[in-house]
């Protein structure tokens, strides 16, 4: 994996950067809720992002770059973490808010969340959680309010082909 580099974001000269991540997302209808992700989707199932500066074409993770957003910049090897456990949010989580989204930590806090989440750490993987069944979860929820909010496509991206228990 390749280590993440130092990102600045400032509101002024990189507002046009700012304005094309924010047509690419969609806020769910609840305060509470992610704000989705809804163009690029990596084979991770996590958002990419392309941006060219000084004529150098890059790709980030939207999250990531939500981050810098809000704190101007984000240092090298620091993450963006969904506390969300939602690959294509890209919300920042608020200190007044009591849900969780994308916060800012090092690959050991990734690791660790992982693992609480049984996602590895030396935990079974869950099915459910393969890259590509998370790839397939990504894309089915980022078409599922690409252009209108659809709340049964919606759940059915969320709960993809797992059984409920209602």
């Amino acid at each position: 994996m390749r280590r993440a580099g130092e990102l600045v974001v400032d509101r002024q000269v990189h507002a046009a950067e700012i304005a094309r991540l924010h047509s690419h997302v969609v806020c769910w209808p609840t305060p509470s809720g992610c704000n989705i992700w809804t163009v690029a989707i990596g084979p991770d199932g996590y958002g990419r992002f392309y941006l060219t500066r000084d004529s150098v074409g890059f790709c980030v993770r939207p999250h990531r770059y939500a981050l810098a957003i809000a704190g101007g910049s984000v240092a090298a090897g620091v993450l963006g973490l969904h506390e969300c456990d939602n690959p294509v949010c890209v919300k920042i989580a608020a200190d007044t808010d009591p849900h969780q989204h994308s916060v800012s930590g090092s690959q050991g806090d990734n690791m660790e969340w992982m693992a609480r989440m049984r996602r590895g750490g030396g935990h079974a993987v869950r099915r459910c959680d393969s890259r590509g069944v998370r790839r397939e979860r990504s894309v089915a929820l980022c078409e599922a309010v690409r252009h209108s909010w659809d709340a049964a496509a919606v759940q059915a991206a969320l709960l993809g082909d797992q059984p409920t228990l209602w």
